[in-house]
């Protein structure tokens, strides 16, 4: 029988699932996904998860993991993006797996992605401390050390020059301010070389949809440490959940 586990990965606009092979990294069948309900209430995305999950059409044993767009502590989801404020200190395990009625785990999206990145994708077999940040709304991160998570790095609230780091350096900045990819690869430079100075990673992903654009800014940084784009992609958020709630099972 195949080592599966469920990846749901919950954002602001939709709700994305997957039966993964945990072992290969590949999704077993097709990708879902639905409209995050409007409002973001936990028993209408709880609804909309159910729904996932039943056209994923998986035995009730197979473990769920969900990332979602908050720092996780012992299963308690402490912030919330674009979803009700309800979410802030909410026991969302717990409440899933009555709703659902399977074991869930659920995972900070950034620390979800990075797992992946590191077990199937760009940081594959890569020794010691890996950062991924996702540039995108703000900047997501994860750390991984010698395959283990250490979970909830918000090194995209990093205080730099007087400034939240994500304020200045985020994907969403850049097109707001209309920034050129040379003129917002100085901010760029500014935000890696200060988490270089302060971790000493031996590599950087960069992940979120402007990574698909990495040739126009990567390059023009200067840094002691690797930095590559990440190679999962969209599928991230759904391997890493899926591959920690196997690993926890």
């Amino acid at each position: 029988m195949r080592a599966t586990a469920i990846g749901i990965d919950i954002g602001g606009t939709g709700i994305k699932g997957g039966l993964v092979d945990v072992l290969s990294g590949e999704l077993v069948g097709e990708r879902v996904r639905v409209a995050t309900p409007e409002g973001g209430e936990p028993e209408d995305i709880a609804r909309v998860v159910r729904e996932v999950i039943e056209q994923l059409d998986a035995p009730a044993e197979v473990p769920v993991g969900i990332c979602f767009p908050s720092s996780i502590r012992h299963g308690v989801t402490m912030l919330a993006a674009n979803i009700s404020q309800r979410w802030i200190g909410f026991e969302a395990e717990k409440f899933f797996e009555k709703e659902l009625g399977r074991n869930i785990h659920f995972v900070n999206d950034a620390d979800a992605a990075g797992y992946a990145e590191v077990i199937y994708g760009a940081a594959k077999n890569q020794k010691g401390l890996v950062i991924m940040t996702t540039l995108g709304t703000g900047i997501g991160a994860a750390m991984i050390y010698d395959g283990v998570l250490i979970p909830n790095a918000e090194l995209g609230h990093l205080e730099i020059d007087g400034f939240d780091a994500e304020k200045r350096a985020s994907g969403v900045v850049r097109e707001r301010e209309g920034l050129s990819y040379p003129e917002w690869a100085e901010r760029l430079q500014r935000y890696y070389s200060h988490v270089e100075m302060l971790f000493s990673p031996e590599l950087f992903i960069v992940g979120g949809g402007v990574s698909k654009s990495y040739d126009k800014f990567l390059p023009l940084l200067e840094l002691r440490t690797p930095i590559v784009p990440a190679t999962l992609f969209n599928k991230a958020g759904i391997m890493g959940a899926a591959r920690l709630a196997y690993d926890l099972s």
